[in-house]
């Protein structure tokens, strides 16, 4: 349990340092990448997922909420000793990844302290800890985020089942087309911890001109994408008996 505690903290706050430092690059005021466009960003977090699924190779390498949900109702072999076991081991990796993202955050921000300092615009500032919608419109946002997470943890589930010399590199790209197709209405949050950690750190931070952390949309990509891991998890169960 240590070894999960410890290695999914270190990957996802890799994850959200890399991937919240992209969205700060890209859109804050005065950084050299301002400007960059939202496919820097896609591969921004898809690096960063690459580097954050390394790290945390001692633990299985979730460093998501959605992936652990999505293997446990898979089946897979890490959550067969029944549920006295499953349920402590679930929250062990849920409660590490929200704290890694926490720390991820905060790292992101002091790599753009000043740049924080200097944005006047408090929904950029936000942009870069947490996701939100173009339009709002909660149940549709909550469909957006379940397809998107469909599509990730599905894949990430039947990568563990092909023949494959790609590793981390593969979960990766899914995570840049993910971005680029289905990204545009909710900013394709498809984790859980990705959300909430980063946004904890945004109410808590000494942030000028930051605004509200948007507490009224938070819900959803938590339910977005557990919804979505349940669906994949379910689709990889009754695949083989559809052969």
């Amino acid at each position: 349990m240590e070894t999960i505690f410890l290695f999914e903290i270190m990957g996802t706050a890799m994850l959200i340092l890399m991937g919240a430092g992209v969205v700060a690059n890209a859109i804050l005021a005065g950084t050299k990448g301002l400007g960059g466009g939202w496919l820097l960003i896609n591969f921004g977090w898809g690096l960063g997922v690459f580097a954050g699924v390394y790290v945390a190779y001692g633990s299985g390498a979730h460093i998501n909420p959605a992936v652990t949900v999505g293997l446990m109702t898979s089946g897979a072999e890490e959550f067969a000793p029944g549920i006295a076991a499953t349920v402590p081991h679930m929250f062990a990796y849920f409660a590490a990844q929200l704290i890694g993202a926490f720390i991820g955050a905060v790292l992101a921000w002091l790599a753009y302290k000043k740049h924080f300092d200097a944005e006047t615009d408090a929904g950029k500032i936000l942009g870069v800890f947490s996701t939100g919608p173009e339009k709002r419109a909660y149940g549709w946002n909550v469909v957006t985020e379940v397809i998107g997470t469909y599509v990730l943890v599905l894949l990430v589930l039947m990568f563990g089942e092909t023949p494959s010399e790609l590793g981390p590199l593969a979960v990766a790209l899914v995570v840049v087309g993910i971005g680029a197709s289905i990204g545009g209405p909710t900013g394709y949050a498809i984790n859980p911890a990705r959300d909430l950690g980063p946004r904890i750190a945004h109410a808590l931070l000494p942030i000028g001109n930051k605004g509200s952390s948007d507490w009224a949309y938070s819900w959803v990509p938590i339910v977005g994408p557990i919804l979505g891991a349940i669906l994949a998890g379910t689709t990889v169960q009754v695949l083989p008996l559809l052969s």
